[in-house]
C-alpha cells in the first residue's frame, strides 16, 4: 500500500466510523477499488487497525466525561455511598454492554475476516439494515436521557451492536437504532454509541495488531497504517462534532438515501463486472 492509498483510506475511515452509514462496508468498497485483496488477513488487519485512529478522537473529545465516569467507577468500587452517582451505574452499563461484541467477535473472528468479507454482503448489509433505522426513528418514543439506562437497555444495545459485525449494517447504525427501539432521546442514544465504541473498537484493533503484525508488515506495511490511522483520528475528531449537532436536530433516516444509493451503485458495479464480490 502507498501513502496517497493509505491517505485516502484514513479519510474514509475518519469519516464514516460514527456516522450510521457503516464504516467497514466504505473500507472494503474503496480498498476493492484501490485493486486490493478485501479478505487478505494483512487488509483486514489494517482495516480494524486504522479504527483505532477514530477511537482516539473519541478519548480527546469526550475526555472530560470519560474522566469523570472512570473517577466515579473506581469511587464506586471502594466506597459504598459512591455506587449511587449515575456515572457509576452508566461506566458499569457500557462495561457490560461491551461484554457481548467482545464474545461475538472472538467467536466469529474467521467469519469475520473471510466469508463476510463480500460486497454483496456488504450490500444487503447498507439496504436491510436502513429498514431498521427507519422503524427506529418511527417508533422510539425518545423520551429516555443516557442517566436513565439499565443493565437491560446495555444488553439489548450490546447485542445489537453485535450485528454491526455484518458490513453494511454499521456500529453506529446498530447501536443508536437499539437506543431509539429503548426510547432514548437521539443525543442520548449517539453519545450511548459512541461510549459503546470504546471497548469494542480499541480491543479489535489491539487484537489485530497483536495476531497479525507479520501480515499488515508483507501485505500491507505499518508506514502506510500508521498514517492512515492518524488520518482517520483527525477526521473523525470532526464528525463526531459534526453528528451530535446534527442528531440534536434531524432524524438518522437523513442518511438512508445515502446508504440505498451506495447499496445501488455497488450493485451496479457488481453486475456488470466493473469489481468483484471479493
Amino acid at each position: 500500500m502507498n501513502l496517497l492509498q493509505a491517505l485516502i483510506l484514513g479519510i474514509v475511515e475518519g469519516v464514516t466510523e460514527f456516522l450510521p452509514v457503516s464504516s467497514t462496508g466504505h473500507l472494503t468498497i474503496v480498498e476493492k477499488l484501490l485493486g486490493m485483496k478485501i479478505d487478505d488477513a494483512g487488509i483486514t488487519a489494517f482495516t480494524a487497525i486504522i479504527q483505532v485512529g477514530a477511537i482516539v478522537a473519541v478519548f480527546v473529545y469526550f475526555r472530560s466525561d470519560i474522566a469523570r465516569l472512570a473517577v466515579a467507577w473506581v469511587r464506586g468500587l471502594v466506597q459504598k455511598a459512591a455506587r449511587t452517582n449515575p456515572d457509576y451505574r452508566f461506566a458499569w452499563h457500557i462495561i457490560i454492554g461491551s461484554i457481548p461484541i467482545g464474545i461475538v467477535g472472538f467467536a466469529a473472528k474467521d467469519l469475520i475476516s473471510g466469508g463476510l468479507r463480500n460486497l454483496w454482503i456488504v450490500v444487503a448489509g447498507l439496504v436491510l439494515w436502513s429498514i431498521v433505522m427507519i422503524v427506529a426513528e418511527r417508533v422510539g418514543q425518545q423520551a429516555r436521557a443516557e442517566n436513565n439506562m439499565t443493565v437491560k437497555d446495555a444488553l439489548i444495545i450490546g447485542v445489537m451492536q453485535c450485528i454491526a459485525l455484518i458490513p453494511g449494517v454499521s456500529r453506529s447504525g446498530a447501536t443508536i437504532s437499539a437506543g431509539l427501539f429503548r426510547n432514548f432521546n437521539r443525543v442520548a442514544a449517539t453519545r450511548i454509541s459512541f461510549f459503546l465504541s470504546i471497548p469494542a473498537l480499541t480491543a479489535a484493533g489491539a487484537y489485530e495488531a497483536a495476531t497479525q503484525a507479520s501480515a499488515v508488515s508483507t501485505s500491507v506495511g505499518w508506514l502506510p497504517t500508521i498514517v492512515a490511522t492518524i488520518v482517520s483520528f483527525l477526521v473523525a475528531y470532526t464528525a463526531i462534532a459534526w453528528l451530535l449537532r446534527l442528531v440534536a436536530k434531524h432524524s438518522i433516516t437523513v442518511f438512508i438515501g445515502y446508504r440505498i444509493g451506495l447499496a445501488a451503485l455497488v450493485s451496479i458495479l457488481l453486475i456488470t463486472g466493473v469489481i468483484s464480490a471479493t
